[in-house]
């Protein structure tokens, strides 16, 4: 897709990063989480009212990162979150991660798949129209 990504600020704090001041490998998903959960919320997309109200919930499937430059102690980065796909029950988000700014040195290449699911049988559901409302398919 052509919209450009969502766009979150991140500051790396000490309890981010290893012995050696670099971001802890696992951290980068919680950013990564941080972003899509505002992302998401941006659109109009309310996870307790989804859960509590709909009985649908979205559950990560598959979550993959590509780690090129590492991030450090006291960095400032962006971490970006955008739709890729989207298909009947499931959408593909596309994330990075830059230092500085989204046109700063790429540290992480990543993404994840989501699924609609029944909060209570954990099923999947048909993405209602409405869903990402904000977004062209």
């Amino acid at each position: 897709m052509s919209l450009k990504p969502f766009e979150l600020q991140v500051r790396v704090y000490y309890e981010d990063t290893d012995a050696q001041g670099v971001v802890y490998y696992a951290n980068y998903f919680r950013f990564m989480e941080r972003a899509r959960t505002e992302w998401l919320e941006a659109m109009g997309v309310d996870h307790v009212t989804m859960m509590k109200e709909d009985n649908r919930i979205l559950v990560v499937t598959e979550a993959h990162a590509k780690f090129i430059i590492p991030a450090r102690l006291g960095d400032t980065l962006v971490v970006t979150a955008g739709l890729s796909q989207l298909s009947r029950a499931t959408f593909e988000i596309e994330q990075n991660i830059y230092r500085g700014s989204s046109d700063g040195e790429l540290l992480i290449q990543g993404g994840v798949t989501a699924a609609y699911l029944a909060a209570d049988t954990m099923r999947p559901k048909r993405i209602p129209q409405d869903f990402l409302k904000e977004i062209p398919s």
